[in-house]
């Protein structure tokens, strides 16, 4: 994609379909008169008066509570500099959104139209008693310090200035583990810091809280080393201004226990890192690009500990570990700041839990077979499912026992709940899909390549590196719509019904003539079906010409199935074949089968259906727990549409006693586990939180798919296909681009799940 593509693409995101990031959504009913008048005149005067009681019940009656302001003046905007205040929006509210998909955090972005320091305080403690914290943004130093300073002071509420504490918090964490996994001390480590802004300035003074001498530490900004006699020093630089009579990093680096970067790319040489100590420590932070680049640095010293700010490379530091995560446990005590103690707790939680198992959903997602501690992993992955739980509970009881907490939390485990909770509210496992897929990207053959959304998803899987692309259809048609959507690549365009492809033609055609001469196919029947699109590239897949196949946007799905069936086949084991539709939900993923197969499955069927559907919930790393549903519960109709289940589920009780199912049940007693648990306490699901619902019958499962996706907007995976020998996947008739990169991702997964499968069992024989 050209860089003029990348930028209209930046601008469609922003502004289509509707401007900015964020909205407001209503949390309670607003329906009726009844709804409005309590929402408003004259109900709302009630909590007003509560709240002039005691303002504390703003908390109870009010959303201030779950509420931060991310707040700038657009000064220090990253890799913009000052461009102010109106140009830093986008990238507040972009904060805000990953407040909420990391935490549940609400926010309000604030841009300020000063860079008084004085003005800038006022305004934000005027604001101040509408928010339970603060999350000052992209100012520049050193008014940035002053400002924090003052308002942690002058203000009852957390507050804390990423830029500057973030990266000191996840870096500190990496650090701890990093020294520990060199055999080193942390007190006797020499350092270099290459940076003197509001994050270096701030990961200085956090690593002497984690134990860091001062006098083991060498800073440099854009003019050198920092030295005691250098004039004109600002107060942040002279507290950290050296002795040593050095001058150039070159100097500084030498016998240098630890090199943290936080200023410019390149500046680190391949020399440099030879002349540090043994088992060297290197964090080269700078963004995008590194103070040293990671293929150079492991390749000139094999015996380095790195990590970067990029997702590309192993050890991540990534704010994103930290701020949605310290506000959490901040707001759920109602603490009146955020102190060093608090800080250090979010260190301590991150350092602890990169040396704990990591969950299966990780190691799928980065394509691990198994993440454990070491020199490629000291600190936890930014996808990692615990991290909510973890965190605020250390953050939390930081703030307890520090005398910061105005509403101690008593019950832990209960919060732990609602914390895991929270993470129903995003749509996490998409990205984890999509970066699964770019670990092993494989060659997918799209098979209506010759539409335009098809053909917008294909480059989008191109230039995101999750798939390479096969372009079926027709191929001027192709080559005019990829010059109009300027997707400039060298794909390969095949055109099944041109004459240049007649060898590939007749080669599949006696392939398939083979397989089936005594079904009623002749040679020559064989060859004009070569010349349909589908059966073209099911062929493709089952001859090893590529890997995966997606197709179904403009045709009906009988007519895209018949011929999967018929060249691909089932997998070994698999009586028949079923679907699935992964919804993303509120309350986290939802899978529903069987959506697009099956029309009145046999009790028999529906069991097979169900060991299948927790087979790929498995392979997204999740662990399976089903409900078969149906319109009554254990029992309570002998009508056959609900015995049916209820022999399904026999049967996998039998046969299969540790897989986590149960029904008959209808699907609100599936779905709360509260009811599940009054009603019917000896069921198999009691206590688990229900990811899989199984469905009688296509029209049940269909319809509610397709009901979820309508009225809540629920993303849809889907139909994933199961129980086929090879990894095809047919869309919904007129499915969007974002579905079809979806979907593109799945084929790839599948892709690589069979590679794995295949090579396991050829290693068996």
């Amino acid at each position: 994609m050209s860089e003029e593509s990348k930028r209209r693409e930046a601008l469609i995101y922003h502004a289509k379909p509707t401007p900015g990031k964020i909205e407001v959504v209503p949390t309670k009913k607003y329906a009726s008169q009844r709804d409005l008048s309590l929402a408003y005149s004259p109900g709302v005067a009630e909590p007003c008066l509560e709240i002039e009681k005691n303002k504390e019940n703003a908390y109870k009656y009010t959303a201030k509570g779950n509420l931060v302001a991310v707040i700038s003046n657009g000064t220090a905007v990253l890799g913009l500099g000052n461009i102010g205040p109106e140009a830093s929006k986008p990238v507040m509210e972009g904060k805000g959104l990953l407040f909420k998909i990391f935490a549940d955090i609400d926010v309000f972005d604030i841009e300020v139209g000063t860079e008084n320091v004085e003005e800038f305080i006022q305004t934000v403690k005027m604001i101040a008693p509408t928010f339970g914290g603060i999350n000052l943004e992209d100012i520049k130093a050193p008014e940035a310090f002053e400002i924090e300073k003052r308002l942690k002071e002058e203000l009852d509420i957390p507050v804390m200035h990423d830029d500057q504490h973030g990266t000191a918090i996840i870096s500190a964490a990496a650090l701890l583990n990093a020294v520990e996994i060199a055999e080193k001390k942390i007190d006797k480590v020499k350092i270099v810091i290459s940076g003197a802004g509001a994050a270096a300035i701030s990961c200085s003074r956090l690593y002497q809280a984690c134990g860091a001498k001062l006098e083991n530490m060498v800073m440099l900004d854009s003019k050198g080393v920092i030295r005691k006699d250098r004039e004109t020093l600002t107060k942040e630089k002279a507290e950290f201004a050296t002795h040593r009579k050095i001058d150039t990093l070159d100097e500084a680096m030498k016998e240098a226990d630890v090199f943290i970067g936080l200023s410019m790319a390149n500046i680190v040489s391949p020399e440099m890192l030879l002349t540090m100590a043994k088992n060297p420590i290197v964090f080269a932070m700078a963004n995008p690009d590194p103070e040293i680049k990671y293929d150079v640095a492991v390749a000139t010293r094999k015996d380095i500990i790195m990590a970067t700010g990029r997702s590309d490379h192993p050890n991540q530091v990534n704010n994103v570990l930290g701020f949605p995560f310290i506000f959490r446990g901040a707001l759920d005590v109602r603490a009146s700041k955020i102190n060093e103690a608090m800080k250090m707790a979010a260190v301590k939680s991150l350092a602890k839990l990169a040396k704990e198992p990591v969950p299966e959903q990780v190691n799928i997602a980065y394509g691990e077979t198994r993440l454990t501690f070491g020199k490629n992993y000291i600190i936890p992955k930014p996808f990692d499912p615990r991290l909510i739980a973890e965190v605020p509970p250390a953050v939390a009881k930081a703030a307890m026992e520090s005398g910061v907490a105005k509403q101690p939390i008593t019950d832990w485990e209960k919060y732990k709940d609602t914390l895991l909770e929270r993470l129903g509210s995003d749509n996490k496992l998409v990205r984890l899909l999509l970066n699964r897929a770019k670990l092993n990207p494989k060659r997918v053959v799209f098979a209506e390549a010759d539409q335009l959304d098809v053909l917008k998803a294909a480059q989008i899987v191109y230039e995101e590196g999750i798939a390479q692309p096969i372009l079926l259809g027709r191929k001027e048609t192709i080559e005019s719509l990829m010059q109009e959507i300027e997707f400039d690549a060298n794909i390969l365009i095949i055109d099944p019904k041109t004459e240049e492809e007649n060898a590939r033609k007749n080669k599949y055609a006696k392939v398939y003539w083979e397989q089936r001469k005594r079904r009623g196919v002749t040679y020559y029947s064989a060859q004009r079906l070569m010349r349909e699109r589908n059966y073209f590239a099911a062929m493709m897949v089952n001859e090893g010409d590529a890997d995966a196949l997606i197709s179904g946007y403009s045709r009906n799905y009988p007519t895209v199935v018949k011929p999967m069936l018929e060249l691909i086949g089932m997998a070994q084991g698999v009586t028949r074949i079923a679907t699935t539709n992964l919804m993303m939900t509120k309350r986290g993923p939802l899978f529903l089968s069987d959506t697009s197969i099956n029309i009145d499955p046999s009790a028999k069927d529906l069991a097979k259906i169900t060991q299948m559907t927790s087979k790929v919930i498995k392979m997204f790393g999740l662990d399976p727990v089903l409900a078969m549903v149906s319109y009554s519960n254990f029992g309570s109709s002998e009508n056959e549409k609900a015995s049916k289940i209820r022999e399904a589920v026999s049967y996998l009780h039998r046969h299969f006693p540790d897989m986590n199912v149960d029904g008959e049940l209808q699907t609100d007693f599936a779905l709360n586990d509260d009811m599940l648990r009054e009603k019917f306490p000896f069921s198999k699901l009691v206590g688990k939180k229900v990811n899989a619902l199984v469905f009688p019958n296509l029209d049940s499962a269909n319809i509610t798919y397709k009901l979820l996706k309508e009225l809540h907007k629920a993303d849809s995976i889907g139909p994933i296909m199961m129980g086929l020998k090879k990894p095809v996947h047919i869309l919904q008739l007129g499915a969007s681009v974002d579905e079809i990169v979806n979907m593109t991702a799945i084929a790839v997964i599948d892709a690589q799940h069979k590679e794995k499968w295949e090579l396991e069992n050829a290693g068996r024989k």
